[in-house]
């Protein structure tokens, strides 16, 4: 085997159990108490095979006449059974329980931190990966920690303890017994471990990735159920998500074949180490060497080592089954944030609104050309602003950097005088309120979606936020008002409803800049004309950046930058503009009103 194809079998393991493992240092008094328990109990089990052989010397004592002696000698041990025995008992359920205590405490933080770490990726992370992919990944992760917790702590932990203590027993009395129970145990271990990482593992990872696949598939199709019923492509969806399933299925096909290959192996290794010890144990007594007692200890003790070992394949297997379904969450812990704050970021404070972006360079990742180079742009406090331009020009961009939803490569963007790149996310996000073009939804009902701007929000501020976006009619016709669920993504809305709240969430977060991101290019003739009066009163006294398809949306607009190819190209007021000769402005402007004028067949 190759130095390469091993790190690549054990990376998995190491950077799994690593995880696990930090996660068990915060909380040390569960971790010690299940640690301790299992041992005693384990010790006792080890102690049960001795004093049963005395329990048998006592009784062949009997035989040869010496009753009483042999009464106190198997009382004795009796008494001493019993005691290991309770104390096993209790040992057992402190460990059980504080295994209890340590799973529930790790699961919830492990699937806290992912879902705080997910939230913080950014806009790119997101728009390349599958929602219910990433939900199964972190589901699937915590469920791993009780399998990983269980295997370890109670049953692998005690399996080498078994094996150590049985050792240790035996070779005190023969050290050629305890030689065969230690060579034989590691044996079986070493060819247990082998085949589960090394052979078992690799075909696992396969399987689990179109285990991922799948649940991707699934909720790709689900999310997007009103567009497979509008082209009628149930089949076809069908047809797509069948040949997913046959390869999960040759794939998982495959794994458990070599599992069940590897119990196999593991259970012919156990009949050789038991044919090995019982003959030696039986030499040992023809040579005069061992008691009936002993062979009886012998035997109890050989027993209790082959039901733990028996266990290790199927624990083995746990083990690489749950550090498998852990690797993906690690790997989505490991993943760097797309933009992180600074360890000196401080909150900003956005007044005035006014944004400058000087000598500008940024580019998306593995694009070698920049879309920006020394792009310098000024927008005062409180102007309204239109962006326009061909698609793949630059608008969305724009308004992303100054949300910082990416880090540029050069230069500086300020508001009101202030780096946002010193400032924190969450603060310079909380000051700029956004309209998108899609709006989302929360599945909740319509006042938490409106008041998710402003968590504290009365009742009464939200009305009035509805009634400035023009929303409050709509609402007020639903037959349980602002209680009504809106549906996954808001989808028991029209879009001019679901771009309605959208408005009045942004009325509510009463922010100092607005981003308005085509929020009307989709719409009817009447549901644009609710929008544009509610987006007229919602940017008086706001710094407002409007992007738009529809130059009837930016007409009123105190300035118009017009992009191309990463430049702005043209910029002035919607008169100055269009009589340019020859301005790209013009020319889309005059597309549109051709478009609107032209007869329909």
């Amino acid at each position: 085997m190759s130095l390469s194809r091993s790190a690549h079998g054990t990376e998995p393991v190491r950077r799994a159990l690593g995880f696990l493992f930090r996660q068990w240092r915060r909380h040390p008094l569960f971790l010690a108490v299940t640690v301790i328990g299992m041992l005693l109990a384990t010790a006792a089990e080890i102690l049960v095979s001795l004093y049963a052989g005395q329990l048998v010397d006592a009784v062949a004592q009997a035989g040869d006449g010496s009753r009483e002696p042999a009464r106190e000698a198997a009382l004795s041990a009796l008494l001493m059974l019993a005691l290991i025995g309770t104390g096993a008992l209790a040992s057992r359920i402190a460990a059980f329980m504080a295994i209890v205590g340590l799973t529930l405490r790790v699961m919830s933080e492990t699937g806290a931190s992912s879902l705080h770490k997910v939230q913080r990726f950014s806009a790119d992370w997101h728009a390349n990966s599958f929602a219910g992919s990433t939900v199964r990944k972190i589901s699937r992760g915590m469920w791993a920690i009780d399998v990983l917790n269980d295997t370890l702590l109670i049953a692998l932990m005690p399996s080498a303890a078994v094996l150590i203590g049985a050792t240790v027993l035996l070779g005190t009395r023969w050290p050629m017994m305890g030689a065969l129970v230690a060579v034989g145990g590691v044996a079986y271990v070493a060819l247990t471990v082998g085949l589960s990482l090394f052979w078992v593992a690799p075909a696992a990872r396969l399987s689990n990735g179109w285990d991922t696949r799948l649940g991707g598939a699934m909720a790709d199709a689900i999310g997007a159920n009103a567009v497979v019923k509008a082209f009628g492509a149930e089949a076809r969806e069908d047809a797509r998500l069948g040949a997913i399933i046959a390869k999960w299925q040759g794939r998982t096909r495959r794994t458990w074949m070599r599992s069940t290959a590897a119990e196999a192996a593991q259970g012919a290794m156990l009949v050789v180490l038991r044919i090995a010890i019982i003959g030696a144990a039986l030499w040992l007594w023809w040579r005069g060497d061992a008691t009936a007692g002993d062979i009886a200890t012998v035997l109890t003790l050989f027993f209790t080592v082959q039901g733990y070992l028996r266990e290790v394949g199927y624990h083995v297997s746990n083990l690489q089954r749950g550090v498998n379904e852990m690797e993906e969450l690690v790997e989505l812990h490991a993943l760097r944030f797309g933009v992180k704050d600074r360890p000196e970021a401080r909150p900003i404070r956005i007044e005035e609104g006014g944004i400058v972006l000087e000598r500008v360079t940024f580019g998306y990742g593995g694009h070698p050309v920049p879309l920006y180079r020394d792009l310098s742009v000024t927008i005062r406090g409180g102007e309204r602003i239109g962006l326009v331009g061909p698609s793949g020009s630059g608008k969305t961009s724009f308004v992303k950097l100054i949300q910082r939803l990416h880090d540029i490569q050069g230069g500086h963007i300020l508001i009101d005088g202030q780096d946002i790149a010193a400032a924190t996310q969450s603060s310079l996000r909380a000051q700029i309120a956004i309209v998108q073009q899609e709006p989302v939804l929360f599945h909740r009902s319509l006042a938490e979606n409106i008041a998710y701007a402003r968590p504290g929000a009365t009742l009464g501020e939200i009305r009035r936020a509805a009634e400035l976006a023009n929303a409050d009619g709509f609402i007020a016709r639903l037959s349980r008002g602002y209680n009504t669920l809106v549906g996954e993504r808001g989808i028991k809305l029209s879009g001019g409803e679901r771009q309605r709240v959208a408005l009045a969430r942004a009325f509510l977060a009463d922010a100092p800049i607005l981003i308005l991101d085509e929020a009307t290019s989709a719409l009817d003739s009447e549901s644009e004309a609710a929008i544009q009066q509610a987006m007229e009163r919602l940017m008086r006294g706001r710094t407002a950046i409007v992007i738009a398809h529809r130059l009837s949306t930016v007409r009123a607009m105190d300035r118009i930058l017009v992009f191309e190819s990463g430049s702005v190209i043209e910029e002035g007021t919607h008169d100055t503009l269009v009589q340019k000769p020859g301005g790209l402005y013009r020319r889309l402007f005059e597309r549109q009103a051709l478009e609107l004028t032209a007869p329909r067949a």
